[in-house]
């Protein structure tokens, strides 16, 4: 009688459902929590097939998962919750909002363990400032506050200000308030204040946002002939540089996080 042949088992396969954990939490929540990234982010790792629970791979967006009895991994390598902590930041010029950047420019987040942030968290950044701005900026391995902050509909202002190659006009604010059309976009800020220009300095603008759109400023300035020629975010919600406290970069206390939140 011949032996019936065996198969081995595949190096990669096939996801299998995910013993449900009534008392468990969404994975893509959980992932986010132990500083993998945002949520939006966790779910993009969790459909591409990176994520196995018990040693299954995982691709159903809902899955839950119970952390204190189940073992989840990420690109083989196991996740555990991080104390939450999050930074207050004053990025300089130069440098990209991301924790890697396939030009080798310098990061923020390779910035901020040189400022003497935990280089052990897996940090991201909460919203974007361009490589030629600066200003404030919050770093986190907490993606539920990441995501609540960077959500339209918390309504967290952004204060910047804007020195410019020329004085802007009554009618160029005014267009501002009510918005200007870019590449199909309709750029709009929720304030401008022109400030007081000392003799040999440029002219500059103060300018609220409610809802930044990417590189906001800029475009709804040029699009105005507006030249910017440096721009520096200025205040986040209720944190201002003074938060600061002279520092390049500092952790935020739980009050400061209450008046964010």
């Amino acid at each position: 009688m011949k032996n019936k042949p065996t198969h081995p088992t595949p190096l990669n396969p096939e996801p299998c459902p995910l013993t449900p954990s009534p008392g468990g939490v969404r994975l893509q929540k959980f992932l986010a929590s132990a500083g993998v990234g945002s949520r939006r982010r966790c779910e993009e790792l969790i459909t591409a097939g990176r994520v196995h629970v018990d040693g299954v791979r995982v691709t159903e967006l809902g899955s839950r998962v119970d952390p204190e009895t189940q073992a989840v991994e990420l690109d083989g390598r196991p996740v555990r919750p991080e104390r939450h902590r999050t930074y207050l930041a004053d990025k300089p010029p130069k440098i990209v909002c991301t924790s890697f950047d396939p030009e080798g420019r310098p990061t923020l987040v390779e910035w901020a363990a040189h400022m003497g942030a935990d280089p052990r968290l897996r940090l991201y950044t909460v919203g974007r400032l361009d490589y030629d701005s600066e200003g404030l900026i919050l770093l986190t391995n907490d993606g539920a506050l990441a995501q609540a902050l960077a959500h339209p509909r918390h309504h967290v202002e952004k204060e910047y200000r804007a020195w410019t190659d020329l004085f802007a006009s009554r009618d160029q604010i005014a267009a501002m308030l009510e918005g200007v059309e870019d590449d199909g976009e309709v750029l709009r800020a929720l304030a401008v204040v022109p400030e007081a220009s000392r003799p040999g300095r440029p002219p500059s603008l103060r300018i609220v946002l409610g809802e930044g759109r990417n590189r906001h400023i800029r475009r709804m300035l040029e699009a105005l002939g507006l030249r910017v020629k440096r721009l520096r975010r200025i205040r986040i919600g209720a944190l201002t540089e003074s938060d600061l406290r002279g520092q390049p970069l500092r952790e935020l206390a739980p009050a400061e996080l209450a008046r964010l939140r």
